[in-house]
C-alpha cells in the first residue's frame, strides 16, 4: 500500500479532501481518492517518498514523520489493513525502505487504483444495454492507464481490501472487476461519502461478481412471469385491436422483477407495499402483480358498462388496485397500487405520504413493516422537478419513509424525444445522486442480473434505511400507444429492436442451455395462459360476469363522500371548563425550559402580554380568544378525543405570521417542546412539522397522509397563499376529482393565508377563484372563516362529521391581530360552523337599504368604515363557506330584510379574481328572485395586487367608498 493508504486504514477509511500536493501529510492521509487516483498526485508522493528514501532530509518535517509512520508499519508483520502488504519488508543501511520494495509498493498502488476506476467508472463499460447502442469510451480501465504492461499481467497482488481472494494475479484482477462492474450490471456508488455504506456495498458486489446463483425453482419462476406478460400483452393487442394499452412489451422483465422484491420484501418482515406508477405497462402489473381479475379489465376494455361512468371515472391504465398477495409458503403482503394521472411522477410524493400514514397507524416508527416501490419512466425520471423534490423528502424526519426502492422502465426514448434531447446527463438517474444511495443500471435482457440487483437493492435499503435506484434499461416495442409509429422520429433505434430477439425466448434458450428446463416446458407455460386469457374474455363478455364494486372497506367504512345533503351536521362544540382547562395545560412548560422573554413574559419589560399569558388569561375568562388559541383548542380537543392530528407546512410551527408557536424552543438549551403533545397520557399522537420549501412534494405528500389517516385531522399550510399554485397538479389532478374518477376520498384540510394588504401580487392572494372554478359536485369545500370560533368549529367539523371532502380553508394575516377579531369562549362551547354569518349589528332590519355581502378579511374593514360612518341602513352579511353554496343558510338570513333589497358581494381581488365570477354565474342579477345582485371589486387585472403599499390604499379606499356610496375621503382604513 501507498503511505497515503497505510494512514487511511488506521483511520477507518478515507474522506474528501484537496489535491495531494496541496496539503500537509495529516491532510493528505484523509482524502479519499481526489488524491490517490489522480495519476500527478501518485507521481507527487512517489516523488516525495523516493527523495525521502535517499535523504530524509530532504523533505519536510511533516513529510518525515508521514513517512517514518509508513516505515514503522510495513515493518510490523503480515500483509492486513493495519500494518501493511510485506511480511518481512528489506530495510537499508539507512533505515528506510528500500528501492525494491517501493517499487512494490508503487505497483501495488497501481492495483488499488485500477480497483478504484473500476468502482467509480466501471458503470460506463457495462452491458446494460439490450440494443447493443454505442457507449463512451472508458480508457481508465485499461491497465496500462496505470502504467501497467504486458508483461504484469501475471504478476501477483494483494486484492484483501476487496471481497474474495487476498491475493491474485493482475490478470485475474482484471477479470474479476470486469465480471463485478462491467457484466450487465453497472453501479454507481462512489458518491457516497460514508465509508461503512461503500464497504458495504463493495464487499457484497466484489464477493459474488455481482452475480447470485438463483435456484431452478427461481429460474423457473422468472421464466413464467416473463412469458405471462407476454402472453397478456399479445392478447390484449390481437382482441382490443385499436385499443391503447401502453404495454409493457420490450420491458417485459419488469414483472418478475417486482415479483422478487415482493418476496424480498416479505423475507424482511414487511407487511404491507404500496406501489405508484406510470400508464406504461400498468395493465400489465395489475393483472401479473396485483391480481386484478382478468374478466374485469377486459370488461374495461370492451366498455360494455357506459351507464356506470357517465361523467366520471377514468381510462383502464389509470385505475389502481388494492390486493393481497400470497408466498408460496404461506406469507402475506398486502399490496396497493395508486390511482394515478398522466401528469408523469406526480403520483411518487402520494404514495410516501400513504406509506407513512400507514407506518404511523401501525406503530412502525422504525419504518420496516410498510414501504414503497416507485416505478418510473426515464425521460420523467430526468424531466419532472417532483423527482428532486421526492428525493429530498426522503430523509426529513416529517416525510421519512425508510427508503423507497425506485424502478425506472428506461425505453431509452420519451414518446418521441431522444435522451440528448431530453437530458444533460449521462443517465435519466443522475438526479439520485443528490443522495447519499447507490444507483444499480442494470440490463433488462438479463433477468438473473435483474434478479441479483433486486436482492441487492432490498438489502440495502433494509441495512440503511434508505432509498435505491434500479434503472432497469430495456426497449419500447411499439411506440408511445399502439396506433403510433416511432420509426418516423426513431428509424434506426427501431430497425434494431424489430430485428431483436425478445427477452423471454432468450431467457427460455439460455436456460434450455443450462438444462435447467425443457423447451416443452416453457411452451406449457405460454399455452396454459393463453387458454386461462380465453377462458376469462368469454365470461367477461357473458350475464355470468358479475360487477364487483371497490366499496370502502377498512379503516375508509365508516365515512362517506358524495352530495352533502346525505351527511347531517355535528355539534362541535365543548363545554367552557373542558375549553378552559386545556388551554391552561398548554401554558404549562416542563421546569427549567426556557421559551424565548416574548412568548413567556411578553419581553424585558416583564409585561403580562407574552403569548403563554395571554392563553393564561384567556383560559380564565379575563380575555376573548384569539385566532392561535382558538386553532390550540381545536387540535388539543380532537387529539383528547383520540383523533391523529398532523400539521405541516412552511414555517408552520411557528406560524408565517408568529402568531402559533406550537414548537417553543428552549433559548438556552435550542431544545424544543411542544405543549399540545402534552395534555393527557392516552391523547392521540400530534405532529407539527416545518416542511421543505416544497409545494408539489409536501402537499402530494400529505394528500397521500390524508388517504389512509381518514380518522384524524391532515393539514398542510403554505407559507402565503400565493404559493400554493406552483403545486397545481395535486389540487387539478388528486385532491379536486379524486372521488369523482378513482372513488377515492380524501379529508386534507389546505391552510392558504390570503388577503389584500400591500404586500404585492406574490401575497396577497391563494387564487379562491380557482378553487370554486373547479369546484363541483360536492367534491370540495371552500372556506372563508372570519373569527376564531367559526374556524374552531370548522376544523372540528371536517373530523367529527362522516362526511370525507378536501377542505380548502382562506386564512388570515392582518386579521391575527385586530382587536375584533377574537371571540368569546362562550362561542366555541355551542353549535357548530356558521356556513353564513349575520349581520352582528344590532340595528332594525326593516330600515336596511343595501346589503353588504362579503367573506374574510374585508368584513372588518366593512364593518370599521361603516361605525365610522353610522351607517344603521348598511347591513353586513359573511359567506363564510363559498362552497359547496349556502343557500339556505343564506335565504335564512336574507329573509329578515324586505324583498327587493340589493345585495352587493364585495371583495378585494380584482372583478376577474375572488368570488364574484362564481357568484354570479349561481344567482345571475339576482339571489332568490328576491334581491337584486351585483358586485363591488377592483377592476379585472393580470395581476392580482399592486406593489405599491400606497396604491393599495388609494384602491382600497375606493373599494369602501363605492360600498357605502361616499366619496372616498369619506373612508377612514383600520389602523
Amino acid at each position: 500500500m501507498t503511505p497515503t493508504e497505510v494512514l487511511e486504514s488506521r483511520r477507518g477509511g478515507p474522506r474528501r479532501g484537496l489535491h495531494l500536493s496541496q496539503q500537509s501529510p495529516a491532510d493528505a492521509a484523509e482524502t479519499n481518492g481526489v488524491g490517490t487516483v489522480d495519476s500527478s498526485n501518485l507521481s507527487y508522493v512517489e516523488g516525495l517518498y523516493r527523495s525521502y528514501c535517499q535523504d530524509p532530509q530532504s523533505v519536510s518535517p511533516d513529510w518525515q514523520r508521514y513517512f517514518g509512520e509508513l516505515s514503522l508499519a510495513t515493518s510490523n508483520g503480515s500483509a492486513s489493513p493495519e500494518n501493511g502488504l510485506f511480511s518481512k519488508p528489506r530495510v537499508g543501511s539507512s533505515g528506510v525502505l528500500s528501492p525494491a520494495i517501493l517499487d512494490a509498493s508503487i505497483l501495488q498502488e497501481r492495483v488499488e487504483q485500477l480497483i478504484r476506476n473500476y468502482r467509480s467508472m466501471g458503470h460506463y463499460a457495462a452491458a446494460i444495454d439490450p440494443l447493443g447502442q454505442p457507449r463512451r469510451e472508458v480508457p481508465e480501465l485499461e491497465p496500462e492507464s496505470v502504467g501497467f504492461t504486458e508483461a504484469d499481467l501475471d504478476k501477483t497482488f494483494s486484492t484483501i481490501s476487496a471481497g474474495g481472494p487476498n491475493l491474485r494475479t493482475l490478470r485475474e484482477i482484471l477479470q474479476w472487476l470486469r465480471n463485478t462492474y462491467c457484466r450487465s450490471i453497472g453501479v454507481q456508488f462512489t458518491h457516497i461519502d460514508d465509508f461503512n455504506v461503500r464497504q458495504w456495498l463493495q464487499m457484497r458486489m466484489e464477493s459474488t461478481e455481482n452475480r447470485v446463483q438463483l435456484t431452478r425453482e427461481e429460474q423457473l419462476r422468472i421464466l413464467k412471469r416473463l412469458s405471462d406478460a407476454v402472453v397478456f400483452e399479445e392478447f390484449i393487442l390481437k382482441k382490443f385491436q385499436g385499443a391503447k394499452s401502453f404495454s409493457l412489451e420490450g420491458a417485459e422483465t419488469l414483472i418478475p422483477l417486482l415479483e422478487l422484491a415482493i418476496y424480498r420484501a416479505a423475507d424482511q418482515g414487511v407487511k404491507e407495499i404500496i406501489l405508484g406508477m406510470a400508464h406504461r405497462g400498468r395493465l400489465n402489473v395489475l393483472a401479473s402483480i396485483m391480481g386484478k381479475s382478468n374478466q374485469t379489465i377486459f370488461r374495461e376494455f370492451a366498455d360494455l358498462d357506459p351507464q356506470l361512468h357517465v361523467g366520471r371515472g377514468d381510462v383502464k391504465y389509470h385505475l389502481g388496485f388494492s390486493n393481497d398477495w400470497h408466498s408460496g409458503d404461506g406469507r402475506t403482503v398486502h399490496l396497493s397500487l395508486c390511482f394515478n394521472p398522466s401528469h408523469l411522477e406526480f403520483v411518487n410524493p402520494v404514495v410516501q405520504g400513504r406509506v407513512r400514514a400507514k407506518q404511523d397507524r401501525r406503530g412502525d416508527t422504525r419504518r420496516e413493516q410498510v414501504m414503497p416501490i416507485l416505478i418510473h419512466g426515464d425521460a420523467a425520471f430526468a424531466g419532472e422537478g417532483v423527482i428532486q423534490e421526492t428525493f429530498n423528502l426522503s430523509d426529513i424526519e416529517s416525510t421519512r419513509v425508510g427508503g423507497t426502492v425506485h424502478v425506472i422502465v428506461n425505453n431509452q426514448i420519451g414518446f418521441t424525444t431522444g435522451p440528448q434531447q431530453g437530458r444533460s446527463t449521462a443517465y435519466a438517474t443522475d438526479v439520485a445522486k443528490m443522495l447519499q444511495i447507490p444507483i444499480f443500471h442494470v440490463n433488462g435482457e438479463d433477468p438473473e442480473a435483474v434478479a441479483s440487483v433486486v436482492r441487492l437493492a432490498m438489502d440495502f435499503r433494509k441495512e440503511f434505511h434508505r432509498d435505491v435506484v434500479i434503472d432497469m434499461y430495456c426497449y419500447r416495442l411499439r411506440g408511445h400507444n399502439e396506433q403510433d409509429e416511432p420509426a418516423f422520429t426513431q428509424p434506426l433505434m427501431y430497425r434494431k429492436i424489430h430485428s431483436h430477439t425478445p427477452v423471454p425466448q432468450s431467457y427460455l434458450e439460455h436456460l434450455l442451455k443450462l438444462g435447467e428446463v425443457t423447451r416443452e416446458e416453457g411452451e406449457n407455460l405460454i399455452a396454459l395462459h393463453r387458454q386461462q386469457l380465453e377462458s376469462d374474455l368469454e365470461v367477461s363478455k357473458s350475464s355470468e360476469y358479475v360487477h364487483r364494486w371497490d366499496t370502502m372497506q377498512g379503516v375508509w367504512k365508516p365515512y362517506r363522500g358524495g352530495p352533502k345533503a346525505s351527511v347531517p351536521d355535528v355539534e362541535t362544540g365543548l363545554p367552557v371548563p373542558q375549553l378552559s382547562e386545556i388551554l391552561e395545560l398548554l401554558t404549562r412548560l416542563p421546569s427549567g425550559f426556557q421559551p424565548h422573554m416574548k412568548i413567556h413574559n411578553g419581553g424585558a419589560v416583564k409585561k403580562p402580554d407574552g403569548l403563554l399569558q395571554k392563553w393564561a388569561a384567556m383560559s380564565r375568562g379575563e380575555a376573548p380568544l384569539d385566532w392561535a388559541a382558538a386553532e390550540a383548542l381545536a387540535l388539543g380537543s380532537l387529539v383528547l378525543q383520540g383523533h391523529r392530528v398532523r400539521l405541516h407546512g412552511q414555517d408552520c410551527e411557528r406560524g408565517t405570521f408568529g402568531h402559533r408557536h406550537a414548537v417553543l424552543h428552549d433559548v438556552e438549551t435550542g431544545g424544543t417542546y411542544i405543549p399540545l403533545q402534552h395534555l393527557a397520557a392516552d391523547q392521540a399522537p400530534i405532529e407539527i412539522y416545518n416542511s421543505a420549501l416544497s409545494e408539489v412534494g409536501c402537499l402530494g405528500f400529505d394528500y397521500g397522509y390524508s388517504l389512509d389517516t381518514p380518522d384524524g385531522l391532515v393539514m398542510w399550510e403554505a407559507q402565503f397563499g400565493d404559493f400554493v399554485n406552483v403545486a397545481q397538479v395535486i389540487i387539478d389532478q388528486f385532491i379536486s376529482s379524486a372521488e369523482d374518477k378513482w372513488n377515492r376520498l380524501s379529508g386534507l384540510v389546505m391552510l392558504l393565508p390570503h388577503g389584500f394588504e400591500g404586500a404585492g401580487p406574490e401575497h396577497s392572494s391563494a387564487r379562491l377563484e380557482r378553487f370554486l372554478t373547479i369546484a363541483a359536485d360536492d367534491n370540495i369545500q371552500v372556506c372563508y372563516p372570519t373569527t376564531p370560533a367559526n374556524y374552531f368549529h370548522l376544523l372540528r367539523r371536517q373530523v367529527l362529521r362522516p362526511w370525507r371532502k378536501p377542505l380548502v380553508v382562506m386564512t388570515p394575516k392582518w386579521v391575527l391581530r385586530w382587536p375584533a377579531a377574537t371571540s368569546p369562549m362562550l362561542d366555541l362551547s355551542i353549535g357548530t360552523f356558521q356556513r353564513v354569518l349575520p349581520d352582528p349589528a344590532q340595528h332594525d332590519r326593516s330600515q336596511v337599504r343595501r346589503i353588504l355581502l362579503c367573506s374574510g378579511k374585508i368584513f372588518y374593514e366593512l364593518d370599521h368604515c361603516r361605525r365610522k360612518l353610522e351607517r344603521d341602513d348598511i347591513a353586513i352579511v359573511r359567506l363564510e363557506e363559498l362552497y359547496p353554496l349556502p343557500e339556505e343558510e343564506l335565504r335564512q338570513v336574507l329573509s329578515a330584510y324586505p324583498d327587493g333589497t340589493p345585495v352587493f358581494y364585495v371583495q378585494e381581488e380584482p372583478e376577474n379574481m375572488g368570488a364574484w365570477r362564481f357568484l354570479r354565474s349561481q344567482w345571475l342579477n339576482s339571489i332568490f328572485g328576491k334581491y337584486p345582485f351585483a358586485g363591488i371589486y377592483r377592476p379585472a387585472s393580470a395581476s392580482p395586487a399592486t406593489g405599491s403599499k400606497e396604491s393599495h390604499k388609494y384602491e382600497q379606499k375606493e373599494l369602501l367608498a363605492e360600498a357605502f356610496s361616499v366619496a372616498k375621503d369619506a373612508v377612514e382604513l383600520p389602523v
